[in-house]
């Protein structure tokens, strides 16, 4: 049987291979280091008295460097134990957890469409590179020598032009025998019904390919060459190959450089492509880059899988300082012992392509140096520019502090966590007066009062709304607000405002996702008839509706203070994904995340008011077992109505991505 690649790394990525080796050796421990996913033993494939047998979680890979032996999950399972390969891979997904593919030709044929796919876009490839050395790509060439590109990096990571022209890369491929039905697969050109013929995506711009862990190249990102163009960066739409939000630039070759003595084991995430350009061009070539997004939960878990603390290094202007607390909220949640972020702080106004091309290196190795841990972030997001010479604004900034580690998922770091800021907070408020914070670049960009009290202080330290003196049962502040406890709340849900404020800032999604907005149901009596009233404008308008048409229709139906209040819902919980000036691809992510979570919980309370009838039922007919299934059912609903509640309160918990708005990127 053929297993396709994406099922073999799924499995290969969710079982680490030391728990495959190790059931099979015993780990030296003076060598073996847990926490980094390095593991010693004696070979097993020969006889040896000391460990040269070498196993690392991160590369998925073992080496004996006795008897020179190597490779992976399943080839250490075919060599040592003699399974065959369909064998191998069978024990790996039972201990994933994952089925076994059934025999699919559909599967066997998209997996070949998928490696014809690569092929034409190495194709592209070697035109784009072509093309930026012929006549046409002067322009570009220069552009790079500005920048301070070599020959040999322009190389390196096989930059090209793509020319102003609507099909030259369409006529090229078509000439090697590509069909229109790749190109579009490919989303090398711009397609759709509404367009007669299609024409290539990527024009008068220079291109910058981004390869797969395998190193392939599954996409492209554009930086164009006019000022005048709609967008500075461009990148490749979603397609069989490329997810944005599962893909880092420079992830292979960044992950081979921390592995050798230069890349000390550290992996640092930059924001841009020639931000890793120009750091590799001065020997750090142990730099990755999103695209074109805030940092996803999925490239932070890729992140780490290349080392347990890796460095986020962020602009020191205004937005990347936002894009930093971004990702301290991404963070916090998955954290683990062993496993953090620290942040590095460029100097106001500089990236780290600005640095090490006008200043070399040493200031960016000094920038690395200072980096801060994610409880140092944590800790000057919250006092920073605060004054605490009340009582109220100091027990203000403890709950706000509260809020912030409740979200950590492990137990034992939340505790850490909760300790950490007691101390920091009590040898604070003892040490200053008048209690102001102190006015460091970290702020929460405007961010004013406390958050959600998720739990209270006990015994002297945290008590966190996760930990289990809280119990299941325990009732939020959230929840005690709403009109499950006390009525008609005053505004709605944060989920129902993020929803509504979404569809009513980027009206297109009501025609593109229709059939699922027109059965969203609210809780809030306002904002159901607000959400009518917006049906009712899509329907009489058709894909014709604006957000300034819209607007104007919801004022007129006295809708315009909620619309208001809804907005500054949002900016205060900086959810920027519902706001009229989040890029059109953020804010649909936004809205599905937003109706998952909103679906989810309504799920668990409908369930909720079923079990609470089926529980005295069972009373009135005294049947003390079902009583007791009933009552350990609740307890579960409870457990996640509690979780789903935390999760609310995470801004990242609703998919915020960037934040970006509409129009050129900053770089």
């Amino acid at each position: 049987m053929r297993f396709s690649q994406s099922f073999l790394d799924e499995i290969r990525d969710r079982v680490p291979i030391s728990d495959v080796v190790g059931k099979r050796v015993t780990w030296d421990r003076r060598k073996t280091n847990v926490s980094r996913g390095d593991y010693w033993a004696c070979c097993p494939f020969h006889g040896e008295k000391s460990p040269s047998f070498h196993c690392e979680d991160r590369k998925g890979r073992y080496h004996c460097f006795g008897c020179g032996v190597s490779g992976d999950h399943f080839r250490f399972l075919t060599d040592l134990e003699g399974l065959s390969f369909p064998e191998a891979v069978q024990q790996i997904a039972e201990m994933a957890g994952v089925a076994m593919p059934q025999p699919d030709p559909q599967a066997e044929r998209r997996e070949k469409e998928r490696t014809s796919l690569l092929d034409v876009m190495e194709l592209a490839t070697q035109f784009f590179q072509d093309q930026l050395q012929t006549a046409n790509g002067a322009k570009a060439r220069a552009y790079l020598r500005e920048r301070g590109l070599t020959g040999r990096t322009i190389e390196t990571f096989r930059l090209g032009y793509a020319p102003d022209s609507r099909n030259a890369l369409k006529e090229f491929l078509a000439g090697k025998g590509v069909g229109k039905e790749q190109l579009e697969a490919c989303g090398l050109v711009v397609h759709g019904p509404d367009i007669p013929v299609s024409y290539d995506r990527f024009r008068d711009r220079i291109m910058f390919p981004i390869l797969s862990a395998r190193e392939k190249v599954i996409a492209f990102g554009g930086r164009a060459m006019s000022p005048d163009a709609p967008a500075k960066y461009l990148n490749s739409n979603e397609t069989e190959l490329f997810h944005k939000g599962n893909v880092l630039f420079n992830f292979a070759r960044a992950r081979r450089a921390s592995q050798g003595t230069d890349g000390a084991g550290t992996i640092i995430a930059v924001e841009g492509y020639m931000d890793v350009i120009a750091l590799h061009q001065v020997g750090i070539g142990n730099a990755v880059a999103p695209l074109g997004t805030a940092l996803t939960e999925n490239q932070l878990d890729l992140l780490w899988k290349m080392t347990p603390q890796p460095v986020l290094c962020f602009d020191g202007d205004g937005a990347g300082i936002r894009a930093a607390n971004r990702a301290v909220d991404l963070a916090l949640p998955h954290l683990k012992p062993g496993r953090s972020v620290r942040f590095a702080m460029l100097p106001d106004g500089k990236d780290p392509d600005d640095l090490v091309r006008h200043e070399g290196r040493e200031p960016f190795d000094k920038v690395l140096g200072n980096a801060r841990s994610l409880a140092d972030m944590v800790w000057l997001r919250e006092i920073q520019g605060g004054e605490f010479d009340t009582p109220e604004k100091r027990a203000e900034l403890e709950a706000r502090l509260r809020q912030v580690t409740s979200v950590i998922a492990d137990e034992s770091v939340r505790r850490h966590y909760g300790q950490d800021m007691r101390d920091r907070l009590n040898a604070f408020l003892q040490g200053s007066t008048p209690f102001r914070g102190e006015r460091r670049p970290f702020g929460r960009g405007g961010r004013q009062g406390g958050g959600r009290q998720a739990g209270g202080w006990q015994d002297g330290g945290f008590r966190n709304a996760g930990d289990r003196n809280a119990g299941p049962t325990t009732v939020s502040d959230r929840l005690a607000r709403s009109s499950l406890v006390s009525g008609q709340q005053a505004v709605p849900l944060l989920r129902e405002s993020v929803l509504a404020l979404t569809i009513v800032n980027h009206p297109q999604l009501l025609f593109d996702e229709y059939d699922e907005i027109a059965t969203i149901e609210f809780d809030h009596r306002d904002l159901q008839r607000c959400w009518a009233a917006v049906l009712n404008a899509a329907a009489a308008s058709g894909p014709r509706l604006t957000r300034e048409s819209l607007m104007e229709q919801l004022e007129a139906d006295g809708f315009g203070a909620l619309i208001g209040a809804l907005d500054q819902q949002a900016r205060y919980a900086r959810l920027w994904t519902a706001t009229a000036a989040a890029a059109p691809e953020d804010a649909r992510e936004g809205y599905l995340q937003a109706l998952t979570l909103h679906r989810r919980t309504k799920a668990l309370l409908w369930q909720k008011r079923e079990l609470e009838r089926e529980i005295a039922e069972a009373a009135a007919t005294e049947d003390a077992e079902l009583g007791q299934r009933l009552v350990r059912a609740m307890e579960e609903v409870q457990l996640e109505l509690h979780r789903m509640d935390k999760l609310e309160a995470i801004v990242e918990g609703f998919g915020v991505l960037s934040g970006r708005v509409k129009g050129p990127a900053a770089r």
